[in-house]
Parts: C-alpha cells; sequence; structure tokens
C-alpha cells in the first residue's frame, strides 16, 4: 500500500523521499504511515518499474537531492487501484492493546499509569487534529482552487481520524474506571 500512498503524493507535486516522509506525517498519519526507509526503498522499486522517474538537482551547500516525479504509467496505475472495488478490512496490529492483554501482571498503578499516558498521547494527537491539521486543510480549500475537491477528501479523512481518536479516548476514560473498580 505504502507504492499507492506515494504515488498519490506525487501525484501533487514532484518530491524528494524526505518532502515525501514530511507530507506524508502531515496528512496521512492517522491511517497510514512509513518510515523514511521504507519510502526511499518504494521509491527505488517504483522507478524500476516506470511509475515514477527521478532527477538528481545539485545543491551547492547542502547534498544534492533526487527530485521523483509521477509518470503517465504511474498515473494509470494510481487510478487503477483508486477505481479497484475489491475491499477487505483492516487487519489492526496495536502494540498497546497486545501489552494490554497480557497486563494482569501488573500492579494497578503501573497500569493506570500506562494507561493515562495513552489518553494523554491520543488527547494531544485529537487537538492537533482540530488545529493544526484542520487548518493547513481549510488554508488549501480557500487558497489553492485547484486542490478544492481533494481538500474536501483530506477533511473526510481528517474527520475519520477524530472520530477514532474520541472513541479510544472514551475506551481508556472505561478502562481506567473499570481498573478503578475492580483492582
Amino acid at each position: 500500500m505504502l507504492k499507492y500512498a506515494l504515488l498519490g503524493l506525487l501525484q501533487y507535486n514532484p518530491s524528494t523521499g524526505y518532502d515525501l516522509k514530511q507530507f506524508m506525517d502531515t496528512s496521512t498519519a492517522n491511517f497510514w504511515h512509513a518510515k523514511l526507509s521504507q519510502i526511499y526503498i518504494t521509491l527505488k522499486a517504483l522507478e524500476k518499474e516506470g511509475l515514477v522517474t527521478s532527477d538528481v538537482q545539485e545543491q551547492t551547500s547542502r547534498p544534492d537531492r533526487r527530485v521523483y516525479t509521477l509518470t503517465e504509467q504511474g498515473t494509470q496505475e494510481l487510478d487503477k487501484w483508486l477505481q479497484d472495488t475489491h475491499s477487505e478490512l483492516p487487519q489492526l496490529k496495536d502494540p498497546f492493546l497486545l501489552k494490554l492483554f497480557f497486563c494482569a501482571r501488573l500492579d494497578k498503578e503501573t497500569l493506570l499509569t500506562q494507561l493515562k499516558l495513552q489518553r494523554d498521547l491520543h488527547q494531544k494527537l485529537l487537538n492537533e487534529y482540530r488545529t493544526d491539521t484542520k487548518a493547513t486543510i481549510q488554508n488549501v480549500r480557500e487558497n489553492v482552487p485547484q486542490l478544492k475537491k481533494d481538500a474536501l477528501f483530506w477533511g473526510l479523512t481528517l474527520r475519520s481520524g477524530e472520530l477514532i481518536e474520541e472513541a479510544t479516548i472514551r475506551w481508556l476514560d472505561e478502562a481506567i474506571e473499570t481498573i478503578n473498580k475492580e483492582i
């Protein structure tokens, strides 16, 4: 799926791997993310497939930059994927839930500390979605007419992230209450 995330991001602008990582961190991170090393490996594979091209841009005071551009074949591949109606439920992998599953071994205070820390992290993320991310999308909608339709869909994915974070916070509050009552 990283392949399609990168093709999708490259439809907006030619970019370096670092630029793509930054864009991903501020746009798709609530549902799709990757490490910089994964991005570079995938970009090389996409170039071998002919889905992107790259050019090295020389810089005087910094190392040269490799800028990737979506090809026509890459655009066709992205469109084919977007139109594919085959769906399946995502497989959730959550390290915290895995840890919680086995937490009967922990004392109450340690467990509550971990739950409260998770709650704080999710609240911080929700606040970021509601402020910075929402403002960025609104700015694009108002100031970049050619991306107004894109921004509509960015807003829909943002709303999904908000609702997921709200539900997670509510669940963590319930878990904290349950631990306080039961243990």
